[in-house]
């Protein structure tokens, strides 16, 4: 720590595939997915306030006020719920691009949680601080938890899947459609038969309901997938517009970046099985 400040990882995620198998009563969908978590992502700073405040500084989405800003609202929601007098200055410095569906403002909200949890003395626990999660967004918890993870539900029911090691080229081709209008559209698939984990782990799952949809609506999209398609398998992750190809070996990631044309926002990252933010909380 330094001036009481201390830094805190915030890392991204892929998701590997993203099946919609139906509706629920509350008109929330039933997803299938499994998130794969990276050693890339944002940097959260955090100092604890003894007044109170809740301070926002660093990196913001355009037309994003302080008070709908996901790592505000943890750090709000936590201390309400712990009836906390506490507060916190929070600098977020933005890697992850927004609308790419790589987890941003979701992995910022469950660091914030996770490590104010510590630094106020709280000590909630991962359950406690996974519902809390959730009521900021389904992809929260995962980012709580901490591993990758086989996910079903609205993305809550989280099971840890062993993952072989693998390295991404991902790309971000810039554009951002609203999670809302993907999911009106009359061409996403809500019915898909449901995957078991052995079906992933052959191989055999790796559609995203999302990709059809997106490639269609945004030629961004459909032309990056066709510069990916000369490297390898282009998959789409989330309901963002993030297009990634998996490879086995780091050099071959390195090798197949250098391939792709210098206009492309491209870049390599590592899938892990235990969040970089676990590793911080267990240093504290």
């Amino acid at each position: 720590m330094t001036d009481g400040w201390s830094d805190w990882p915030a890392p991204a995620k892929l998701n590997l595939f993203l099946r919609i198998t139906g509706r629920r009563a509350d008109g929330y969908h039933e997803l299938q997915t499994v998130f794969r978590l990276l050693d890339w992502g944002d940097r959260i700073r955090l100092r604890p306030r003894s007044d109170g405040r809740i301070l926002r500084h660093g990196d913001r989405l355009p037309g994003v006020e302080d008070a709908g800003d996901l790592a505000v609202r943890a750090a709000v929601l936590l201390k309400d719920e712990a009836n906390c007098a506490h507060g916190a200055e929070i600098f977020v410095e933005k890697r992850i691009p927004a609308g790419g569906g790589f987890g941003g403002g979701s992995s910022d909200a469950a660091t914030v949680l996770c490590a104010l949890d510590r630094l106020w003395g709280l000590d909630l626990g991962e359950d406690r601080l996974a519902t809390l999660g959730l009521r900021l967004g389904a992809d929260v918890p995962v980012f709580v938890r901490g591993r990758s993870a086989w996910a079903e539900g609205v993305g809550e029911r989280l099971e840890p899947v062993p993952l072989a090691p693998a390295w991404y080229v991902l790309v971000d081709p810039g554009v951002h459609v609203p999670t809302a209008v993907l999911f009106q559209s009359p061409d996403l698939t809500r019915d898909s038969p449901p995957a078991k984990i052995s079906d992933f782990a052959a191989g055999a799952v790796l559609d995203n309901a999302f990709e059809p949809v997106l490639r269609r609506r945004e030629p961004a999209v459909e032309a990056v997938f066709a510069e990916l398609a000369r490297i390898g398998l282009p998959r789409l992750t989330g309901t963002g517009s993030g297009c990634f190809v998996e490879f086995a070996d780091p050099d071959a990631a390195q090798e197949a970046l250098a391939r792709l044309p210098r206009r492309l926002h491209a870049w390599v990252a590592a899938g892990v099985s235990d969040s970089p933010l676990r590793g911080a909380l267990a240093r504290l």
